[in-house]
């Protein structure tokens, strides 16, 4: 499973991982805490649901009023504040659209952007998840980890 995979990896750098999370709401950390031992790799996490928690973070307001909350900029200052605020290694950070709602022409539901902070690395994407909340949910959780794993290597 990719879990001990990116444990092993961050164990192995002597690294350690945490999460600053909106649209998944705690997903990411709760999947690195599922595994027995995490403690020794995951810091915690930040869930920054609403803007107000965004900004109260350190992410800029104009940046979310002028790009939104699911936007590359906004993606990539959770993830930098996040590295800084959990004093970790690694920090994923995601927002998107995991609907029913929300959703518009320009960001439908299943439009997710995530970051990857890390020594010496800022790493950001949008990816489209199709499905239910539930697993637009999942798959964005799945992802993050995985590519993290890439990273790592």
């Amino acid at each position: 499973m990719y879990l001990t995979e990116l444990a092993n990896a961050l164990i192995r750098k002597r690294q350690t991982l945490a999460t600053v999370e909106s649209c998944t709401g705690g997903g990411i950390a709760a999947k690195c805490t599922d595994l027995a031992g995490s403690s020794e790799w995951f810091i915690g996490g930040v869930i920054t649901y609403s803007n107000a928690m965004k900004i109260q973070l350190g992410v800029s307001q104009i940046d979310i009023e002028s790009s939104g909350a699911v936007s590359r900029t906004v993606v990539e200052q959770m993830a930098s504040k996040g590295l800084e605020y959990c004093q970790s290694d690694w920090c994923i950070a995601v927002s998107g659209v995991a609907g029913p709602g929300g959703g518009s022409m320009e960001k439908p539901v299943g439009t997710v952007w995530l970051a990857w902070a890390g020594p010496n690395l800022l790493r950001s994407e949008s990816a489209f998840f199709s499905g239910d909340r539930v697993q637009v949910r999942q798959q964005t959780v799945d992802y993050s980890l995985v590519k993290l794993i890439e990273l790592l290597k």
